[in-house]
């Protein structure tokens, strides 16, 4: 399978300044925002009635009191569904979730999530995707979805050719003007968000530190992190000006090696000082910006963690690094479970569970749902992860939605603004001056 990524509060710990790999200086960590608190609502069992939810963030502690564990571990989970209907019976989701078509799945398993990709039949036209994502969250109507896809432009543009063409980053970054980067990211946030998707796992923050790496490349802003961390903090705040949901990926960095964690599973021999100087910058840089959401990348750092463990499963890398060193209390996604870096040590179910206990909060993908899902559920009733913990991620998610808007009224898309939006002359406009100022550069 193509995996999510595939071309095809604590305070801040110290700054993240100085002299790096072969003399390469960064800049310095900015400040770490103030956390979410705002309000969400629960799903429960049984037919529901939509309707509008308080705001206030004892709101959030009365939910999750109303919520059974299995809806809490629901949340924790965004499948790829099949099919370009939330009615639409396949043969993949009968094999995958027990049922035909994506509103039962969802239905059955309450995700706190979706993540849309054309090889699952879920992009076709717009008047399409828009009514597949009101019947999504028409099927889960105590808790909005999170609804998302992997629309990073240049080779990563899984809603083309739907959206307008951006330049990808490495264009943008070869520019140096961050206001490019944040011209593109609010122009592609609000067509995604026209069409009905609140989230993108975008921008790159990885500094593509090998020109030999195979799964980077041109979709980081570039090699120099002190150039890359001002492009991430602008994307940033440009999916914001759109009022969507950004993911800063792959943490803690997926820019120096020459293996594919699609396939395999890469080894960054990064020390702790290199990584503060190499990694880091634009990762704190879209933390500064209030990041949404931050992607976890199956890579093996051995002087950050010496287990031999992914970064996904890595208590010491997302708790210790992520959380109290560099101070996120945002959403912590994993990358796609399928992919090969993630499988090499633990079964599916093994891996869900060792990646909440690291620290994470959204599993992505997982290759057999109801195996990840049982496992994570029953780790919970035997108290391997808490419910204090469970809590921790349930709360995350529910912050992030609504400080993206899905809480305060209902999500709901439309097909005729889909299509006055979607490559409307203004953004193919702002397409063509980026390409313009990339060919200038380039003279």
């Amino acid at each position: 399978m193509v995996a999510g990524c595939s071309p095809s509060g604590t305070a801040p710990g110290p700054e993240l300044a100085g002299g790096g790999k072969d003399g390469t200086a960064t800049a310095a960590a900015p400040a770490s925002p103030s956390p979410v608190s705002t309000p969400s609502a629960s799903a429960s069992p049984g037919p529901v009635s939509p309707g509008p939810v308080p705001s206030g963030a004892a709101e959030v502690e009365a939910v999750l009191a109303r919520m059974s564990v299995r809806e809490k571990v629901g949340q924790l989970f965004m499948p790829v569904l099949y099919g370009p209907a939330a009615s639409t019976a396949s043969a993949e989701n009968r094999a995958r979730f027990g049922v035909d078509t994506p509103a039962e799945a969802v239905a059955k398993y309450r995700p706190g999530g979706v993540i849309l990709f054309p090889w699952a039949g879920n992009v076709k036209d717009a008047r399409q995707v828009v009514a597949l994502t009101n019947g999504l969250q028409k099927a889960s109507p105590r808790v909005p979805l999170l609804i998302g896809a992997d629309q990073e432009n240049g080779v990563v543009s899984r809603l083309a050719p739907l959206v307008t063409e951006m330049p990808g980053a490495s264009v943008i970054g070869a520019i140096g003007d961050p206001s490019l980067a944040r011209k593109a990211a609010k122009v592609t946030g609000t067509e995604l968000r026209a069409l009905g998707v609140n989230l993108d796992f975008a921008p790159v923050a990885d500094v593509n530190l090998d020109p030999r790496n195979p799964v980077i490349g041109p979709r980081a802003y570039g090699t120099d992190p002190r150039r890359v961390a001002p492009m991430v903090a602008a994307a940033v705040q440009g999916f914001h000006d759109a009022g969507i949901a950004s993911t800063a990926k792959h943490f803690p960095g997926h820019g120096d090696t020459r293996v594919d964690s699609h396939t395999g599973l890469p080894v960054i021999r990064h020390s702790l000082s290199q990584w503060k100087r190499l990694d880091a910058p634009p990762f704190a840089a879209a933390i500064g910006k209030g990041i949404d959401a931050i992607m976890s990348a199956h890579v093996v750092m051995p002087r950050l963690d010496p287990s031999g463990d992914p970064a996904t499963l890595s208590r010491p890398i997302l708790t210790g690094l992520l959380r109290e060193r560099l101070g996120f209390d945002g959403v912590v996604s994993t990358d796609a479970l399928d992919m090969a870096g993630v499988r090499k040590k633990y079964g599916d179910g093994q891996v869900a569970v060792r990646a909440v206990l690291a620290g994470v909060d959204l599993l992505l993908m997982p290759p057999d749902h109801p195996r990840a899902y049982r496992a994570v559920l029953a780790a919970v009733r035997s108290g391997k992860i808490s419910e204090e913990r469970l809590d921790q991620s349930v709360r995350r998610l529910l912050r992030l939605k609504a400080a993206r808007g899905l809480l305060r009224e209902a999500p709901v898309a439309d097909a005729d603004r889909a299509e006055r939006v979607l490559r409307s002359a203004g953004h193919r406009a702002i397409a063509r001056l980026i390409a313009d100022r990339a060919r200038d550069s380039a003279r």
